[in-house]
């Protein structure tokens, strides 16, 4: 049965609260968060870096009893590897039925594997199991990474990050993985992050423009920006971002840093991001996609989308 098309942008664009009374649990007896508003981003979570253990069905509960209307999905959450060599064909339609029924979007799928790998059959490897993915969630924004020449994980940086052959692979790869996107209608997202090849908007605006793709868009973490020494260049640092990718974004990561040269692993609010910058440079260039909570335990939850949605609230209508 194939999925039930992906939702517009209109509704994605759906906002759940402006106050951050609406961070509350929703239970019976309880008044339920305010209308949306079409003007702001969407809030959401990746479900399986928060919600890591039961059913797809207990964690889709859990995002719904936080009130979050939105999600990026690894397939981790339904049984299966994150970038499984095969998906049933039954699941993509009932993933979108079950969040469906509980009021909540899939506002991404995650499809990260080492895009720049050493090894060529690792990438070529990764990239079948994104044709699998992309062919189950049409028309979906995919989240992917560019990688690191690292052997042990693909979210630490290593020397031989900034050689031309390392550019040269990952960008072959990202062109590769860009067609397929293009023969699913779907988004493949990257994220600009210190220890991958691409490591800052810089970089982010050179793939883009190499690549040349309308299929190839930006995830931006803007805790993930800041290179060994640079934080107190803050505000230079993530207004070069914006001016350099903002048209570009279409998913928006939101998690905190307390310290430069490596990414931030810190919850939205517990740290030294500039928030009030962050959200004012989404709404300058009308980001309405999801913003999706990262690097928090349930417990979090609820407090960092209070942070969340009284930041937004400040923003002019």
């Amino acid at each position: 049965m194939p999925l039930t098309p992906a939702p517009s942008s209109a509704t994605r664009r759906a906002f759940l609260s402006l106050t951050a009374l609406a961070a509350t649990r929703t239970t019976r007896g309880q008044t339920p968060p305010p209308p949306p508003s079409p003007t702001l981003p969407h809030i959401g979570i990746l479900l399986s870096t928060t919600y890591t253990t039961g059913t797809l069905e207990a964690r889709l509960d859990e995002a719904k009893t936080h009130t979050l209307t939105c999600i990026q999905l690894s397939l981790s959450a339904a049984g299966l590897p994150e970038m499984p060599d095969a998906i049933p064909a039954p699941l993509p339609a009932r993933i979108h039925s079950e969040a469906s029924s509980r009021g909540i979007t899939l506002g991404s799928v995650q499809g990260t594997f080492n895009m720049c790998h050493p090894d060529p059959e690792h990438r070529r490897a990764g990239l079948r199991r994104l044709r699998v993915l992309a062919q189950a969630f049409p028309r979906m924004p995919i989240h992917i990474c560019t990688g690191t020449r690292n052997l042990e994980s693909m979210w630490r940086r290593h020397p031989d990050n900034t050689t031309p052959e390392a550019w040269r692979d990952m960008a072959a790869c990202v062109r590769e993985a860009a067609d397929i996107a293009r023969q699913s209608n779907s988004v493949l997202a990257f994220e600009p992050e210190v220890n991958n090849i691409v490591t800052s908007a810089r970089t982010a605006r050179r793939l883009l423009d190499e690549i040349a793709s309308p299929h190839l868009k930006v995830t931006l973490d803007p805790a993930n920006l800041f290179p060994l020494g640079t934080l107190p260049r803050m505000q230079e640092i993530l207004e070069e971002a914006f001016s350099l990718v903002g048209n570009d974004i279409v998913l928006a990561h939101a998690k905190d840093l307390d310290h430069d040269g490596d990414a931030g692993h810190k919850a939205a609010g517990e740290g030294l991001l500039d928030y009030d910058l962050y959200v004012r440079l989404l709404h300058a260039h009308r980001f309405t996609g999801p913003l999706l909570l990262h690097g928090l335990s349930r417990a979090q939850v609820p407090a960092c989308l209070a942070f969340l949605r009284a930041k937004l609230a400040r923003l002019p209508a």
